[in-house]
């Protein structure tokens, strides 16, 4: 007589995406079904895709393409899982680049630079592997247990920390005085 013994099935895809920005939408409606078909709360979807977007970027801007490809051609390989821990881990990998990605401190008015830093923000966990001779993986990991259910969002919500208070709450300012330089 066999036993057996049902287990959920984890999450899973791996895809090779163009060099460039033409397939990034195409990986991030890919994600997006996948993960809500696989039952993944909304609120970790809309950070995985949004996590999975960054680094397809930044691969894209920063890394070569898989293989002998020329910048341009050729792929990056994206790839996500929900393990048995129910952590969300999302990967790319490209042909790594000039430098190693690390954050870093864009100007106010730098159009860019944010990334890794929207990504620290929104993740559990993230780092960087090269042990492959040339690719070089950038991982990340959101965890379920980082979401308040009954809110529907992260308690540490990175957009919540970094909005503007209401032109109410600024003294001294109402709110036809935010108007009087419009004529």
């Amino acid at each position: 007589m066999a036993l057996v013994v049902a287990q959920e099935v984890p999450t899973s895809s791996s895809m090779a995406v163009p060099h460039g920005p033409a397939g990034v939408g195409q990986a991030r409606h890919r994600m997006r079904a996948q993960l809500r078909a696989g039952g993944v709360p909304d609120s970790v979807i809309d950070d995985a895709v949004l996590i999975l977007s960054e680094l397809l970027s930044n691969a894209c801007k920063h890394g070569r393409p898989l293989g002998d490809a020329p910048a341009g051609d050729g792929d990056v390989r994206a790839a996500w899982r929900v393990d048995q821990q129910g952590r969300l881990v999302v990967e790319v990998t490209d042909g790594g680049g000039p430098t190693r990605p690390a954050p870093s401190t864009p100007s106010v008015t730098a159009h860019g630079g944010r990334g890794l830093n929207i990504i620290a923000a929104l993740a559990d966990d993230w780092g960087v592997r090269d042990e492959v001779p040339g690719e070089v993986t950038v991982w990340v990991v959101v965890h379920a247990a980082l979401y308040d259910g009954a809110m529907g969002h992260r308690r540490d919500d990175f957009a919540a920390r970094v909005t503007a208070p209401a032109v109410s709450e600024i003294p001294g300012l109402g709110f036809a005085d935010a108007f009087d330089d419009l004529d």
